[in-house]
Parts: C-alpha cells; structure tokens; sequence
C-alpha cells in the first residue's frame, strides 16, 4: 500500500524551561511542504537558522542528542523527534526562541498533545521509507550494548535493561505499532536518572531545569539527611526531599511498573527519526543509550542513501550484488571508452568506503604497444582505475554530482606489487580517509585473486563542471 507524507494542520506553540540548560524558550510546530523533512529554526538569533534533524548534524550526545551546524546548537532534542516520529510526521518546522526544547513533564508527552491538536494532515507526495531487508547489527563491548535490526512487516522495537539496582533491575518492552501504543504507552514514559548521577551533572553544568516534577530520580545509594537537603537547595524544591519506598526519591508514583525501559525506548525512537526517514524494520536493542542509538543511525542513514543512490543511477536489469553497472557508471563519471577502467560497483559506503571491479581483457587498446608479445596493463592505468573508482565514492559525497568532476592532485605511496594481465579481474577496495570542503584524501587497494597488486593512497579535489 502506497503511504504519502504527512504534515501538521496548523501551528502550534509550548513554553517552558530547558532540562539541562534551564533557559526559559518556547517551541512552536508549523506546518512544512513535502520533502521538507524535520528542521529546527533558532528565532532567536540573527538570519533565524536552520538545522535539518538528520544525523549528520548531530554534535553531541554526553546527555541527551544535541544537533548543531555553523556553530548554531540546539540541545535535548531527542524527545520532540520521538513525538514527531511516533506520530509518523514526515514534515514539520519547529522553531525555538532559544537554543533547548521545553521539557515539560519529562516525557513527550506534552509535545504529543501539542501535535494532535495540530491535526495530521496528508500530502501528495509518497512517503520514502528505508525498509530492512536484511540483518544490520552494531555492538560495544565496552558499554555491553547490542542491537539487531531484523526485516519487518512494520516499526518495531524490542528493549531490554539490566540495571544493577533493586528499584530497577531487568526492564524488558515491545513496541509492535506506532499507531496503537506510542501515544499511549511510550509518550507518557518520563526522563529518569540514578542519585548518584544528579550532582555530578550539577557540576558538569546540565540539569539546570530539572527538578522533581520532570524527571524521576531513583535510589541508589545511602544518603544522609544532611545530602536531601543540599539537594534540596540546589534544584530550589520548597517542599522537603525524602527517600520512597518505592527507590524513587520522594516516592514519585511510576506510570509504568516499567517506565524506564519504556523512556529508553522513547530515546530511541527520537534518536532515529535523525535517519530522515521512516523505517520498516525491527530493532532489538539491550542497554542501549544515546551514544549508541546515534551510532545505529549513522549506519541506517548510510544504508538509506546507498539505496538511493543505486536508485538514482542503476537500472531495472541490474544484478542482485551489483551497486551500479556499466550504464549506471557512465550516469556518475564522465570517463568514455577507451578510458573508462571501471566495469562494475559491487558495495558502496556513502562517504566511506567503495568497492569495484573491471575486467582485463587482451582487447585492451593498450596492450598493441605494452608491450608485444608480453603483455602488461600499464601502472598509470591500474592507478587511473582505481581513482576512478574513488571518484564515485567521491562524486556521490557531493549534492549534483552530475554538474561535478573530479581532479586528481596528488599521489602518494604507490606501490606495484604483481603485474596485470589479460583476462585479471581487477577488484578495488578505495576507503575516505578524509574529506573536507570538495577536498579529500583516500586509501586505494587492488587485488587479483585476492592478491594485493597495487596500493596507494589519492588526494582530490571536486570542482563544478561548467568552471573548467
């Protein structure tokens, strides 16, 4: 069934202070065109700046998902993306009159609320979605973190958290459809964090707006008397702080036996609307947080624009395992015969790595001269072949790639180690290395069954192709 994009019905405002910077601000949710995604706008400030919500832009994660571009941030914004996403709103501009999110009660709640009197309107175009289709993983050692994102028939999540605290212990949650329980079962989840956490994020500068009405904070350790009330008077509480019996300070009353696992699940889903797109896909994710979640985002953002870049350039007879063919090739690079040295892309990485082949044959135009009766395919070429595979990898890191070449500047380190011959398969392995503002530097690699050839590391620099 054909899903379209879908919009607000009209703008809608909430004021309120900051989690961790205590600001007082206000946001407002406005309508946006199609194609528009999710972009917030700081009014305050000269020329009212725009960040798209996509993970590219985000900058920080040591508390919460903090975007920033051009030196403009805006903090904590994983739980107004989680009430867009759970809403399933593809476009929609959000402007702030300062640089962090109101944080309400804790949860997104408030930002659900604010959406539904909005109103969901549809729009023409059809939603662009990144559906699974095979077993994507990512794990940290370090942080015990593992999540799995298995093909589905919808958006799911399956969270698990294993807190070694009585109050909290081993927290497990399904989510099986947005439509039927976010809004009622994981909107309402609020922010939490353990005693031991709230002075260090005192000194740390955060938690500037948080107090015992946005956030629950559960027990886990010993406190004495004389700590609630220093407590007390840091968060500016008139009324007494006590230890429930709950393991929540103050005895704050959970909505959720399992609250916590459902707030993470909530992060989640706020951390990867910043893929830019819907997903079809299952996630399975044990003691996941936000550094975690936005590495997952990374490789599904990455996922979704191979996808559209095959798309864009490869046509309907292409093989299963080939990225671009021949034809597809000729679309990206301005290189003809006899000086086109790439026959195929078999797997590209936006912006990281690419990988790709050509066939050596003996009708070559340069084997006539190198050299008769022993033929070699010469150095320069095989060096030639694998720019060119770079500069796919390269030309696809570029917005309009069509009006774009790519100028080779330099090369360092070559090294030949076996000759090429007729009937090779000449397979190239080109990694980023760096890239900075049309400029860059890769890693290049060719093998012959399975046995390094040549190495060598390129700079280049992309130019418009109407200025040369």
């Amino acid at each position: 069934m054909l899903l379209h994009q879908q919009t607000i019905g009209k703008e809608v405002s909430l004021s309120g202070i900051g989690l961790h910077t205590g600001n007082r601000t206000t946001i407002v949710f406005k309508p946006a065109p199609p194609n528009h995604g999710i972009r917030f706008r700081r009014v305050d400030l000269e020329a009212s700046p725009e960040i798209p919500a996509i993970i590219d832009n985000v900058v920080d994660i040591s508390r919460g998902t903090t975007l920033g571009k051009d030196g403009v941030v805006i903090h904590t914004v994983e739980h107004v993306l989680a009430a867009i996403y759970g809403m399933e709103i593809d476009n929609v501009l959000v402007e702030l009159e300062g640089n962090e999110p109101p944080v309400g009660d804790g949860s997104a709640l408030p930002f659900v609320e604010k959406l539904q009197e909005a109103g969901i309107v549809e729009q023409n175009e059809p939603k662009d979605i990144l559906v699974i289709d095979r077993t994507i993983t990512y794990h940290d050692e370090k942080r015990r973190v593992d999540i799995v994102v298995t093909p589905s028939d919808q958006f799911r999540i399956t969270f698990m958290v294993d807190y070694q605290n009585p109050a909290l212990g081993t927290q497990y949650t399904s989510l099986y459809s947005l439509a039927d329980e976010f809004v009622t079962e994981y909107a309402p989840a609020r922010t939490f964090c353990f005693l031991h956490e709230v002075e260090e994020l005192w000194e740390q500068g955060l938690v500037r707006g948080g107090n015992l009405d946005n956030a629950i904070v559960i027990i886990d350790r010993e406190v004495t008397p004389e700590e609630l009330e220093r407590l007390r008077k840091m968060f500016g509480i008139s009324e007494s702080v006590k230890l429930g019996k709950n393991g929540i300070l103050n005895g704050k009353e959970l909505r959720f036996k399992n609250e916590p696992v459902r707030h993470k699940t909530l992060d989640l889903i706020g951390d990867l609307a910043l893929v830019g797109v819907p997903i079809r896909g299952h996630i399975l994710a044990a003691r996941s947080g936000h550094a975690a979640n936005v590495e997952l985002a990374k490789i599904l953002r990455k996922e979704y624009e191979k996808r559209r870049l095959k798309a864009k350039y490869s046509i309907p007879r292409a093989k299963p395992g080939v990225v671009f063919d021949a034809e597809a090739i000729q679309r990206i690079l301005p290189h003809r015969f006899p000086f086109l040295l790439v026959d195929r892309i078999v797997d590209l990485v936006p912006q990281e790595r690419v990988v790709g082949y050509k066939n050596v044959t003996m009708n070559e135009p340069f084997f006539t001269g190198h050299f008769p009766g022993h033929p070699i395919m010469p150095g320069v070429l095989i060096i030639e072949a694998m720019a060119q595979v770079g500069g796919i990898l390269l030309l696809n890191a570029e917005e309009n790639p069509e009006g774009k070449l790519v100028y080779f500047t330099g090369i360092d380190n070559v090294r030949f180690r076996k000759p090429v011959m007729p009937g090779d398969q000449l397979w190239f392995e080109v990694e980023m290395l760096k890239y900075r503002r049309s400029i860059c530097k890769m890693a290049g690699k060719a093998f012959v069954d399975g046995e390094l050839v040549c190495e060598a590391e390129l700079m280049a620099a992309v130019v418009e192709r109407n200025s040369v």
